[in-house]
């Protein structure tokens, strides 16, 4: 598997992926042991390339949010700034709407799809993350016992309710509305 970080447009993906296609080639001519199978996907990691055509999905073996940096090129804001860095939430509804945006698409091509960062770590947004559509989610060695033991004690039916009763009464964020559920039902690691 080989990922190719910060790509911002279909372009710059088919140019890495081909060079990396083209190698497998040379190296297999020279009869050299070449990987049968090889994926090559992307961490995506800007907006952009959220919305490139249809083709990145296609090529793509399989995907990975960054949600570090999408986040804080999504919301505008320097996440190393503490000024600013409260500024933008995991657990932002515009932000859950745009993953959840990218979720389809890639599934709508059977591409795989994961979300990597801090924020997969922490209880409640990993929660919100796995409700709107993330199978697999990278994170923190430290944070896998507890998120694991978090989401078998949990609903993930309710989870979903909640984020969409976030939605319909408008609200910005759902982190209050899934903080009281976790508080009310006693949820382990929590």
């Amino acid at each position: 598997r080989i990922m190719f970080p910060f790509i911002a447009e279909l372009s710059e993906f088919k140019v890495a992926r081909n060079i990396v296609l083209n190698e497998v080639r040379r190296e297999t001519s020279l009869n050299r042991i070449v990987p049968k199978d090889i994926k090559i996907g992307a961490m995506l990691e800007t907006p952009s390339l959220a919305f490139s055509s249809d083709e990145f999905f296609e090529l793509s073996d399989f995907i990975s949010i960054g949600g570090n940096d999408l986040k804080q090129f999504f919301f505008a804001a320097d996440r190393d700034n503490e000024l600013v860095r409260k500024r933008y939430d995991c657990l932002d509804l515009s932000y859950l709407n745009f993953l959840s945006q990218i979720i389809c698409r890639a599934k709508s091509f059977h591409t795989p799809i994961s979300f990597c960062g801090e924020d997969a770590g922490k209880p409640v947004d990993a929660l919100a993350l796995l409700a709107i559509g993330f199978n697999s989610l990278s994170m923190r060695a430290s944070s896998i016992g507890r998120i694991r033991l978090l989401v078998r004690h949990i609903s993930m039916i309710k989870i979903k309710k909640l984020i969409e009763k976030a939605r319909s009464n408008g609200s910005n964020s759902v982190r209050e509305d899934l903080t009281n559920y976790l508080v009310e039902i006693k949820a382990p690691y929590f």
